[in-house]
């Protein structure tokens, strides 16, 4: 543009310089649009096209438009809308168009899940998406994200996009203490992965979960779950769709888009709805899933059987189709996927042997490779395949064996028996275990399977030590201390075990403490004597302290007698035979490494075959 001071020069060549002047700007004005234009594609690739879209500007209350979703009745259908109004800035830097329903569908199911990403059409142009709503609203209002905006979804900072890409872990875990796995457990349950607020205080309309190869009754047992997760669980119907219709599971505008984030026997899939496709990229949802930029989760097509109405929130009830993608960006306007990109999942194999199923049953799966949701999700597996039949009685015990492999030939492998804990122990290891391996701050390798056996009995090993009796409480250096335990289980049955702890001769006189106690005093023994045998430190480190940490056995009574610090630990590097000139110098302030006295103790376990819940610390006097 040309300002009054644009003027040719008085000269003869006045013309040509004004011409040279026209053609700079005009050049300028060329590479400009030119940038700009391409920077407007960003890293999506794509175009604005105002024959196909029409911007959010152009939008005018009154105005007619409809959208496409599929009810589950004749596929991909129109349901007429109506305009209310465009409100600007609905949350900072963005905007949405407000429309009414008017179909009686609408008006009779109100805000359905599963019909997010439904795109809306006005003059025949996409507009958008249905993205949020009022929950218990008597009306069939919608809230619409521009399709401007959610054609900027995947503009991810490349390197985070990159592959291999490292960004902060999804949980903070504590590596400077010992590794306690009931805790991780407990925060990872704690932690809502799924956002249910939309801008200004409407609800975005939830993307069910569909679950399938699980009975009715085992899913309820997990609802709370799933809830807590942010998910809305919709049981029974969301296993593959077998139609032989190609149709059923193309990706297109209104069709349906399935993350299958639990694929094979056993099924758990997130249902929405496709809003564009442009050159093999699919733009759904019109809000976020996760939420936070890069990700890689399986994209499927998916079939829509029908809709269950429901005063609370209706939902769409489904099945996947198969996986052709994956999605690769998950933002605030909505999530991206590319067709043709094998996603990364990992094969989980269930075992399960319970009292009232006639044979063993075997559950082949494969689950989505998130750092945020794969410990949750290997904990449903593993829980609805455990309660198939059922909630497990008030007494019953299991056994179990599991193992996680890793790319680099290690592998985590432990087993135990629990008690009547209704699967805690054993899946709050699997689900503490797996966040640490994906959310660890030392690059570790990526998880490459999962097993998991069980054994599930209709009896119970708890019990309590009933009576300690130490033959003689005072002894000389050298002798052996003698305890007679009893031990009294779930049905008052009791066992006598006779233990034999020899005192080596260079005990010093004076009065110490005998511990006896089950699994549980003695791993808070371990973690508060030898804290730094369960801190990792590196990625080798954590292999290890998971493995120490996974397999203290919980039936066995351990016996142990605290003797005086010998010796140091440097580091994680234990010394307990070092003179005592060699640990003053080693123990010195200006060491980096930490040092501190190796703690000794002498201990015996013996194998009782129940779980002991309590302790006893019995005085024992050493004479000269």
């Amino acid at each position: 543009m040309l300002g009054t001071d644009a003027k040719p020069h008085q000269n003869a060549e006045g013309s040509t310089c004004f011409g040279r002047r026209l053609g700079v700007v005009g050049l300028l004005a060329l590479a400009l649009v030119l940038v700009f234009g391409v920077a407007a594609r960003g890293s999506t690739g794509v175009s604005w096209d105002p024959q196909r879209y029409i911007d959010i500007n152009e939008v005018r209350p009154g105005m007619d438009a409809y959208c496409l979703t599929d009810y589950g009745d004749n596929g991909i259908e129109k349901f007429a809308l109506k305009v209310l109004d465009v409100v600007y800035e609905v949350d900072p830097g963005h905007d949405a168009i407000l429309v009414m329903g008017l179909d009686e569908r609408f008006k009779h199911t109100g805000p359905v899940g599963g019909c997010s990403g439904s795109p809306v059409y006005i003059d025949g142009r996409l507009a958008g998406a249905l993205a949020f709503g009022w929950q218990f609203a008597k009306d069939p209002l919608y809230g619409v994200t521009p399709i401007r905006e959610m054609l900027e979804v995947g503009r991810t900072n490349p390197a985070m996009a990159a592959p291999g890409a490292r960004r902060q872990p999804a949980f903070a875990f504590d590596f400077s203490k010992p590794i306690d796995l009931a805790q991780i457990s407990e925060q990872v349950s704690r932690r809502r992965l799924i956002g249910s607020a939309g801008p200004s205080g409407t609800s975005a309309m939830p993307c069910p979960l569909l679950i399938s190869g699980l009975p009715t009754q085992a899913c309820q047992e997990l609802a709370s779950q799933f809830d807590a997760m942010g998910f809305m669980a919709v049981p029974g119907l969301s296993g593959t769709a077998a139609t032989g219709d190609e149709e059923a599971t193309e990706l297109k505008p209104g069709a349906a888009l399935t993350m299958p984030l639990v694929a094979g026997d056993i099924n758990m899939n997130v249902l929405g709805t496709v809003t564009e496709v442009r050159d093999g990229r699919v733009y759904a949802f019109g809000h976020s899933f996760l939420g936070y930029g890069a990700v890689n989760l399986p994209m499927a097509g998916g079939k829509v059987y029908t809709v269950i109405s429901n005063v609370m929130r209706s939902s769409k009830l489904g099945a996947a189709g198969k996986i052709v993608g994956t999605i690769t960006t998950d933002e605030i306007t909505g999530v991206c996927g590319q067709l043709g990109v094998e996603p990364n999942m990992i094969p989980l194999s269930i075992r399960i042997e319970r009292y009232n199923d006639p044979e063993p049953r075997t559950y082949q799966c494969r689950l989505a490779y998130n750092d945020t949701m794969t410990a949750s999700l290997a904990r449903s597996a593993v829980a609805g395949a455990a309660l198939r039949l059922g909630p497990l009685p008030p007494e019953h015990t299991i056994e179990y064996t599991s193992a996680i492999h890793l790319d680099d030939g290690q592998a985590i492998r432990f087993g135990n028996t629990s008690a009547s804990d209704d699967l805690t122990d054993s899946v709050s290891e699997i689900v503490g275990a797996v966040a640490l391996l994906m959310n660890n701050p030392y690059g570790s390798p990526k998880i490459q399977s999962m097993d998991f056996d069980a054994r599930i009995r209709t009896d119970s090993i708890s019990s309590h030590l009933w009576s300690i009796d130490v033959v003689d409480p005072t002894i000389k250096p050298g002798e052996d201390i003698e305890v007679n335990v009893v031990i009294e289980s779930y049905r008052a049955q009791k066992k006598k075990y006779q233990i034999t702890l020899p005192v080596p001769k260079s005990v010093a006189p004076g009065k110490y403490g005998l511990m006896l106690c089950g699994v549980q005093e003695y791993e808070r023994f371990l973690a508060k004597t030898v804290p730094y045998r369960f801190i990792a430190t590196n990625y080798q480190t954590l292999v290890e302290a998971l493995n120490l940490a996974l397999n203290i056995p919980r039936t066995r009574l351990y016996c142990i007698l605290v003797l005086p610090p010998e010796g140091i630990t440097l580091d994680k590097a234990e010394l307990p035979d070092l003179p005592g000139t060699k640990s003053v110098v080693l123990q010195s302030d200006k060491r980096a490494l930490r040092v501190q006295p190796y703690p000794h103790w002498i201990e015996k376990t013996i194998e009782t075959g129940t779980v002991i819940s309590d302790r006893e610390i019995v005085p024992i006097v050493v004479e000269e």
